[in-house]
């Protein structure tokens, strides 16, 4: 059974700093690209950053570009979303995805083959 569990969300400061950490396991988890998505009530679901399986590639949303990274380490199985520079329009429920595909196609648009319970990031001004 595939379970996916994020971890680290809170709250901070505008032009604060958070990182995101989630675990995947019932998997081979360098088998998928992984992503970070963002939903605020009412909203669609966005795509955040996708990260190839190898870690080689990563894809951004506009809005997150230079200030989020998302990266993974495939031997203790752990994918990471370093957010600097926050603004209250982060604020949002954050999930973890396990992507169907080795690959990205951009940051959003790439199928979920998992997903995780969601972690609240909270940005105060």
């Amino acid at each position: 059974q595939v379970q996916v569990m994020e971890s680290g969300g809170g709250l901070v400061q505008a032009g604060g700093s958070l990182t995101l950490s989630c675990t995947a396991s019932g998997l081979t988890f360098d088998n998928y690209a992984m992503g970070w998505f963002r939903q605020v009530p009412g909203q669609e679901r966005e795509g955040v950053a996708c990260i190839f399986w190898n870690g080689g590639n990563k894809a951004y949303a506009d809005s997150v570009e230079g200030r989020f990274t998302i990266s993974r380490d495939n031997v203790k199985k752990i994918l990471y979303l370093q957010m600097n520079n926050l603004q209250v329009e982060d604020t949002a429920t954050y999930y973890c995805a396990v992507q169907m595909y080795r690959y990205c196609s951009g940051a959003s648009g790439n199928p979920v083959k998992n997903w995780g319970q969601g972690t609240q990031v909270t940005v105060a001004a």
